[in-house]
């Protein structure tokens, strides 16, 4: 009995933890990013604030570090021209289908000691992570057509 028990107990924690995929990408986004461009899917000007915070103009250019064993981060805006500074957040990766290795990318934006005032994140699609790029794409409705911001980092 004490056997079957322990077997559940093992299969329990197992189906529970994260996927390889998912602990692989911890390993690989964890560091030191720039973030190059930020792009639209539709040709225009647009006046977008980012993850409730400041412009296209300003992210561009950025620097994030990501730390992966608890899921914590730090970007910087280094565009003087902006409100520059450190920014808190916290991260979570999810796997959406194994077989195509599509994730989403949860990012919530929190004080110092990485706790949120306001309990609002945002979820992006993480299209590519390699050990040298990631990018991320958001999708959102403008004018009843899909818009697309996408974000390209290095490392």
């Amino acid at each position: 009995m004490k056997r079957i028990l322990l077997l559940f107990t093992l299969i329990g924690l197992m189906s529970c933890g994260s996927s390889k995929v998912v602990r692989q990408s911890n390993k690989v986004i964890k560091g030191s990013w720039s973030l190059n461009s930020i792009t639209y899917s539709q040709q225009g000007t647009y006046n977008v604030t980012l993850l409730n915070d400041v412009s296209k103009y300003c992210f561009e250019g950025s620097t994030w570090q990501f730390v992966s064993n608890n899921n914590t981060g730090i970007y910087s805006i280094n565009n003087t021209d902006c409100s520059a500074g450190e920014r808190h957040f916290v991260f979570t990766i999810q796997e959406i289908d194994e077989t195509t290795g599509l994730y989403d990318f949860l990012l919530k934006p929190t004080t110092e000691k990485y706790k949120s005032e306001t309990n609002v994140g945002f979820r992006f699609s993480l299209t590519n992570l390699s050990e040298t790029t990631m990018q991320w794409q958001q999708t959102l409705n403008v004018d009843g057509q899909p818009f697309t911001i996408t974000m390209n980092f290095s490392k």
